[in-house]
């Protein structure tokens, strides 16, 4: 009789904790953390927090392994921070620009394509987790990846002194 009460009250508090963490650990970024840059003429978007979930995701499910912390495991000289990607050519520091690099990437510089080295929609058939992006999940990638200097400030791409 103990053994069927105890295994009673184990879920019984389980389902009361469960509760009560799922409503602590959710986060609300305000609507002027969620506005990015949107394209080069300086428009701005505002991501959805769905946006923000599935761009979190989906960064950590196929760029993290190489990009934690917005690093860059094979050159730690170009991070995915702000002013990283204001260098590059053509500049990468807005949400269109990031598509655009995702679907068709280029070295820093911009002269030759890197395709064949660099996850992109062009080389999903040597990178099989592109193969079913679409623009809308490439758009929350990219939405994360100009989110996250807001959200960890200089940490994102900071080097190995944060992570």
């Amino acid at each position: 009789m103990f053994k069927k009460y105890s295994k009673f009250c184990s879920v019984i508090v389980f389902c009361i904790f469960t509760l009560i963490v799922t409503s602590a650990s959710a986060i609300d970024l305000d609507e002027a953390t969620r506005t990015v840059v949107a394209d080069s003429s300086g428009n701005t978007t505002v991501l959805s927090p769905e946006q923000v979930k599935r761009g979190k995701r989906l960064f950590n499910a196929t760029c993290g392994a190489c990009h934690v912390g917005g690093i860059t495991k094979t050159n730690p000289n170009v991070g995915l921070d702000p002013e990283a990607l204001s260098l590059a050519t053509p500049r990468r520091d807005n949400v269109a620009a990031l598509v655009d690099y995702l679907k068709n990437p280029t070295s820093y510089d911009g002269l030759e394509s890197i395709a064949e080295i660099h996850p992109s929609i062009k080389s999903a058939d040597i990178y099989p987790r592109m193969r079913s992006m679409t623009d809308e999940d490439l758009y929350a990638i990219a939405g994360h990846i100009m989110l996250q200097p807001k959200i960890v400030t200089e940490k994102w791409g900071g080097g190995k002194i944060y992570y």
